[in-house]
């Protein structure tokens, strides 16, 4: 008779769940342990804007498993409140803290998965830790933003005047009205949305010359537009400085060209990968700091898989590894670890980088390499930038698309491509992530059989149209 092994995976939310329930597919008659030490597990924290914004009205919603399902469904040992401390490779055992009755207990694992998932960027600036300065990475921090806006209208007295006093349990007497959003990029301007829709004035202070990172200008600019005429004020090339306050909370975000008033402020300038528990026993960090894996995610200790916001991947248009944090690869990443700590061989094919947003009626997306990047890898490239439209300018309702392609000279292979529009750029952006992972050329771009019909697309689709003004261009 085989002996029943035990798989601990470090991490409950989407890497990690992957992991443990791939590991029971296939092997039902072992044992899975998830430990995660947060509240909850597998939740979808891309929705969190919409729940803020009171699109999703109760934060369960955006839980895709419980524990108890996972048990009873998936026969996976889920235990919140418990975290990893401290892994043992010499005895093959985790270190675990009950972080409710604060005791301490070990687990045996034959094999592990480290799913720590990234935390959020938080500079050491002065005033970090006054109240009401979140950030915005987990369900707790998205119920503790929501939290925060609606309490304020719990005990509203309005005596002999439109104006109203505010009492709330966070202890202050006016209503927020004032946010600052410290970061450009797709959070903080999916958050831009979420707040304007609650009535906040919104400020958005930007240390580059664009918001979103490194995508084109071309699309950068039409998304600032965008978040300017919905009333967002936006300060590029701007740094902050600290932030002020009063009784422990926020009143003001200092900056290097003066001070914003703010009831709050969300900080939202990145994630870095959560690997002190890894680093700490010896596993090799790689790009960004992240875990160091190989394309079947095992770590350089054996029987140790990493997998996640916490491990590194391979980018298929430049080869080299990245860290790029997001629930797509996460959730393909633990179910290949998940599968090849049972016994599998899978390979983890890498990524491109595809990623869409929404921004107020804006879609926004990507995949590989921007007009920046493509620059720092020391590509000789073009990009072309065309403006097309969603559907025949015969049928009614159609919106513009403006598409950038950047384009390798001396090859003519696509090496990435970005574009923005009110509609049909979701589904345009996954076919030129398909045509990266077959490392087409721009001509086998133009060649492509795409589907028309008035309703959803030009008889010349703007791909197309983009992909044959490159080749005019070589």
């Amino acid at each position: 008779m085989n002996k029943k092994e035990r798989l601990v995976v470090i991490g409950g939310v989407a890497a990690g769940m992957s992991a443990a329930s791939s590991y029971k597919r296939i092997k039902p008659d072992d044992e899975a342990i998830v430990l995660e030490k947060d509240y909850f597990i597998s939740y979808g924290a891309c929705s969190l804007p919409y729940y803020i914004s009171d699109d999703v009205k109760d934060f369960n919603q955006l839980i895709s498993l419980t524990p108890k399902v996972a048990e009873e469904e998936r026969d996976i040992r889920v235990m919140l409140r418990h975290e990893a401390v401290a892994i043992d490779i010499d005895k093959k055992e985790v270190r675990v803290k009950n972080l409710e009755k604060n005791v301490e207990s070990s687990i045996t694992y034959d094999k592990l998965v480290i799913a720590t998932g990234g935390l959020p960027v938080v500079p050491l600036l002065p005033g970090i830790d006054l109240q009401h300065v979140f950030t915005i990475r987990t369900l707790l921090d998205g119920i503790e933003i929501k939290r925060f806006i609606d309490d304020w209208g719990a005990f509203r007295v309005c005596v002999g005047s439109p104006e109203c006093l505010y009492v709330n349990s966070f202890g202050t007497e006016k209503r927020p009205m004032k946010a600052v959003i410290v970061g450009g990029g797709y959070i903080g301007m999916e958050m831009c949305e979420s707040l304007r829709k609650r009535g906040i004035e919104v400020t958005v202070v930007e240390k580059l010359d664009r918001v979103l990172g490194s995508m084109d200008t071309s699309i950068t600019k039409i998304v600032e537009d965008k978040i300017i005429k919905e009333g967002v004020r936006l300060l590029k090339e701007t740094s902050v400085e600290g932030f002020k306050g009063h009784k422990g909370r926020i009143t003001n975000v200092m900056t290097d060209k003066g001070e914003l008033e703010a009831d709050f402020a969300i900080l939202s300038i990145g994630a870095r990968p959560n690997t002190k528990l890894a680093k700490d026993v010896g596993i090799e960090l790689g790009v960004g700091g992240a875990v160091r894996v190989d394309e079947y995610l095992h770590t350089n200790i054996p029987d140790i898989y990493a997998a996640g916001d916490c491990s590194e991947a391979l980018h298929n248009v430049t080869g080299k590894k990245v860290y790029i944090p997001l629930g797509t690869t996460a959730n393909k990443q633990g179910r290949i670890a998940g599968e090849n700590a049972a016994g599998a061989n899978r390979r983890f094919e890498g990524v491109v980088g595809t990623a869409v947003t929404k921004i107020f009626d804006l879609e926004v997306a990507r995949t590989g390499l921007s007009p920046v990047e493509a620059k720092l890898e020391g590509y000789n490239f073009l990009v072309s930038t065309v403006q097309g439209r969603s559907r025949s300018s015969a049928y009614p309702a159609g919106k513009p698309i403006t598409i950038t392609l950047v384009v390798d000279k001396y090859t003519r292979r696509l090496l990435g491509a970005q574009m923005v529009g009110e509609e049909g750029v979701a589904h345009r952006i996954d076919t030129l992530a398909a045509c990266l992972y077959g490392k087409m050329t721009i001509d086998d771009v133009s060649r492509l059989d795409l589907g028309y019909a008035p309703p959803f697309a030009t008889v010349w689709d703007p791909i197309l149209v983009a992909a044959n003004v490159a080749l005019k261009r070589l």
